[in-house]
């Protein structure tokens, strides 16, 4: 992973949103979805909008009613408050279901290919509230960075745009660009705005995905994580929408939910507290799992298509692959199915899931049996390679003769074949029943179809070998032992895809010129050359360090002090300038002499002191922090997968001497003096 990098406007870059592989910043992802068309998924996000104002609404009637309730006395008004708490619950209650079957509106999200397939659970994305910021970045860029606001008007507008595009992102790769473009930007804008012992003073207002209960924080961790909620819930959208009949669209879908898990479990690792159900470590747990299993759900189609029909050991893989779905679609239920979560997650996605384990189930002993009764039985080179894998078929070993003679034997293949047959047709008639319980999933014909022709097919081959002088009991099958031969990844987010300059660059680099860094008010001092020269040593780039000062020197006498950084030279900013540029600039000079801006940063005892601050800052790996919810120091290792954003900043510093007019007395490795 390249780490993002802080670069200077001169550079070989432009000053705009650069990518890694791709158009730069006037790329069309900044504009988002039109938010007017008038497509499905878009009307349900609108409606989506509709129901959370209207919770909203309703949540702050009821917070009214229930503190007049506990402030009146008068009897006659406890009683008509509690006629109106009782009508705003009961709204309350039909906007929660109206939601809630919002949220299992599955088929609108699917592919619309002819191919039958069962479809996969996507989510719908957090609704925001639009944020005006120009008053206050104006303010803050006045009060701690002493300039004028209204010169950054531009940056703060396109900041405004980016964000609110990022509220429509497209279903493509596009849209998710978009949204890692919009969090990289975070970053600076973190580190510019937000110190950490005072707050901007505006309020980041997100809706919860599944119960549109409105929340609300200052910390910009909150949008940090409801934007990473969102990049999670877009590939979910992505990889629902797959044609999954072909080999290209199951590698599209098994990326995508492996994007997904990773943003859910990166959110549930590294943001504490969040103050939305949706964004709390048991629903995060519950999505990071469930995008495991539409994984390995893929998985499984992908075999079905890979592997040849007819041989026996893939059929036997085929029924570990499923037994593995059912498997993963099981512990889904059931953190689904916990106190602190059952209550938001739709009934439609618990009964999809508990349809869906119990359809994989029947579906491993269908593919169990037709292993033992269509194909033949085994030659003396391939019984040894059967029994192998027989061997560790099932969980318990079936009862009856050997394991060769139940191989080689085609009236045992068959008895065997039969008891999963029989377990099959169970397991499906179980499904069906589940999938009645639930009115919406009653709606979903493909779901319908793809459960009918399952148990249809199961029923025909247990009619055909089936005979009328079969007088034994049909046993109990054992349970097929699970097994994948690809284990899903959890993939954690790669920002650095995306690679942004920082809008509001203009302001000097980061190093210096942050929201948690404070400086003295700059000063303009105006020098003269003297015969040894200006009488200072300078050190660095961007900006460059006065890191000693002759005592009785020009410099000294002017005021310049060790620790000072030089901002401006003769009224050219010079905060991003090389070592060299400033210089230049000093030795253009004549003897009216230079004027030179200089800033101080408060803390600052020595020279040395700030090179090791400064030799920390540009080191290329820095400390691995998590990005707590709370926390708004970002120092991250370029070397560990799991970082969401990796942020170093290249070496700005001088390697070596580079221009003097006098002896080097007592100057350091490393710094020239002029």
């Amino acid at each position: 992973m390249m780490p993002p990098e802080e670069e200077s406007p001169d550079g070989d870059r432009d000053g705009g949103l650069v990518l890694l592989h791709g158009p730069k910043s006037g790329s069309t992802r900044k504009q988002g979805c039109d938010p007017f068309a008038q497509t499905q998924r878009s009307k349900l996000q609108h409606r989506r909008a509709r129901i959370n104002q209207q919770i909203n609404k309703e949540m702050r009637m009821r917070a009214g009613a229930e503190n007049l309730f506990r402030a009146t006395s008068n009897h006659k008004v406890k009683e008509t408050v509690a006629l109106e708490l009782s009508y705003v619950n009961s709204n309350l209650q039909l906007l929660k279901e109206e939601l809630e079957e919002l949220n299992s509106s599955m088929d609108v999200y699917q592919n619309e290919s002819e191919s039958i397939s069962v479809p996969m659970i996507p989510l719908g994305l957090k609704e925001t509230k639009e944020l005006d910021l120009l008053v206050p970045l104006k303010d803050f860029i006045s009060e701690h960075y002493g300039e004028e606001g209204v010169l950054y008007e531009k940056e703060i507008k396109e900041f405004m745009e980016l964000r609110q595009a990022m509220r429509t992102p497209s279903r493509n790769e596009a849209g998710l660009e978009l949204l890692m473009e919009y969090y990289n930007q975070l970053y600076f804008l973190d580190s510019r705005f937000f110190p950490p012992s005072k707050t901007l003073g505006v309020f980041f207002h997100w809706y919860d995905s599944l119960t549109g209960v409105p929340s609300h924080q200052r910390a910009l961790a909150f949008e940090k994580g409801s934007v990473l909620f969102n990049l999670g819930a877009l590939h979910t959208q992505i990889g629902a929408r797959q044609d999954r009949a072909s080999l290209p669209g199951l590698n599209q879908a098994i990326d995508a939910f492996q994007q997904a898990a990773g943003a859910f479990n990166y959110l549930k690792e590294n943001f504490s507290n969040a103050p939305s159900l949706d964004m709390s470590a048991a629903s995060l747990t519950m999505l990071v799992r469930l995008m495991v299993a539409q994984v390995q759900e893929c998985v499984f189609e992908k075999m079905t298509l890979l592997r040849a029909q007819n041989d026996f050991l893939a059929r036997l893989q085929l029924a570990q692959e499923a037994a593995r779905v059912e498997d993963v679609y099981s512990l889904v239920h059931q953190t689904m199915s916990q106190p602190h979560v059952k209550d938001y997650v739709p009934f439609s996605w618990t009964t999809m899931v508990q349809v869906k384990s119990e359809h994989f189930k029947a579906l491993s002993h269908y593919f169990a049996a037709i292993a033992l009764c269509d194909c033949p039985a085994p030659s003396d080179a391939e019984l040894l390679e059967q029994e192998k894998a027989f061997l560790q078929f099932h969980v318990t070993m079936p009862e009856g003769p050997s394991l060769r003679v139940l191989l080689q034997d085609p009236e045992e293949r068959r008895k065997l074949g039969k008891a999963h047959l029989k377990k099959a047709i169970m397991k499906h008639e179980e499904a069906m029943r589940i999938h009645g319980l639930c009115k919406i999933l009653r709606k979903m014909d493909i779901l319908q179809e793809v459960l009918s022709f399952a148990h249809k097919r199961s029923l025909s081959k247990y009619s055909e070998i089936d005979h009328e002088e079969d007088f034994f009991e049909t046993g109990e099958a054992p349970d097929i032992h699970p097994k994948t031969h690809q284990k899903p990844e959890i993939k954690s987010p790669n920002f650095s895809q995306v690679k942004v300059t920082d809008l509001f660059h203009r302001l000097g680099p980061l190093s210096v010129f942050s929201a948690k860094n404070k400086w003295y008010p700059a000063r303009r001092v105006h020098l003269m050359r003297g015969e040894n020269g200006f009488g200072f040593t300078l050190r660095g780039d961007s900006p460059v360090l006065i890191a000693g000062v002759i005592p009785g020197g020009c410099a000294a006498e002017a005021g310049l002090k060790e620790g000072d950084y030089i901002i401006s030279v003769n009224g050219k900013d010079c905060k991003w300038s090389k070592h060299a540029e400033v210089v230049q600039l000093l030795k253009s000079t004549g003897k009216e002499g230079v004027d030179i801006g200089v800033i101080t940063l408060q803390g600052s005892d020595c020279p040395k002191a700030m090179d090791r601050k400064a030799a920390v800052m540009s080191s290329g790996s820095g400390m691995l922090k998590s990005n707590k919810e709370n926390s708004r120091k970002s120092l991250m290792n370029s070397k560990s997968a799991s970082t969401l954003l990796v942020w170093s900043k290249k070496s700005k510093r001088s390697k070596k001497s580079t221009y003097s007019g006098v002896p080097f007395t007592a100057v350091g490795d490393n710094e020239a003096m002029y």
